[in-house]
């Protein structure tokens, strides 16, 4: 505790001290978080320090905090975002949904240890419900349980899927595409996901032959 309060700004400090007697400014705390951000961060392996440098997305939605964005902010921060969306050079969308499973269900990767040439997983069971065979899953983002039965999706390939389908791809490539500040990782923007894994989890999601639409 000594070391984490030496690192704070000394009204931030005295405030800790005095058991909060006063309390420091939002500006004094943001400030206090981020050294302690940086102090407790290094650059080793897979893992660098300009992950602690906002973009201007996330910097909109970490000043918002807990208020509601502004609309028009929000809608500017939505169009910027979906133009970063990128769809596969072959055109395929649709891959293999039992290796989608595996990628929902891998949570390893861009840590200190994890070597770069490694492949990430989604760790999406971390937020969603999605295959009833998985009894363990958060609540933070939306079930995902039968995607694409819910949407009417029975040939990813159809040009009735089309729309879907291309919304999926991009809600998994950046999510603040459709949603300013969402707490969803923007996989393939920010290089999380390789498109072939994205592939793979959208069969996931829209294959009806994968069991989360059975």
């Amino acid at each position: 505790m000594k070391k984490v309060i030496s690192k704070l700004p000394a009204i931030a400090a005295a405030a800790l001290v005095a058991g909060c007697a006063i309390a420091p400014s939002a500006q004094e705390v943001e400030l206090a978080t981020a050294q302690i951000m940086k102090s407790s961060f290094r650059d080793q392996g897979d893992a660098k320090l300009d992950r602690l440098v906002m973009d201007a997305s996330n910097q909109a939605c970490s000043e918002a905090q807990d208020k509601s964005i502004d609309e028009k902010l929000a809608k500017a921060i939505e169009e910027a975002n979906l133009k970063t969306v990128k769809f596969p050079a072959d055109g395929k969308l649709i891959g293999n949904w039992a290796e989608g499973e595996k990628i929902a269900q891998n949570g390893r990767g861009l840590t200190w240890t994890d070597k770069a040439a490694d492949a990430n997983g989604g760790s999406c069971y971390n937020c969603h419900q999605i295959s009833k065979g998985e009894l363990s899953y958060g609540s933070i983002g939306p079930s995902l349980y039968n995607y694409g039965k819910l949407r009417g999706v029975t040939d990813p390939a159809s040009p009735a899927s089309k729309p879907i389908v291309d919304y999926t791809w991009g809600k998994l490539w950046n999510s603040k595409a459709y949603n300013a500040c969402s707490g969803m990782p923007r996989f393939g923007h920010a290089s999380i996901l390789t498109v072939e894994q994205i592939k793979d989890v959208m069969a996931l999601l829209l294959d009806p032959k994968s069991p989360v639409n059975q």
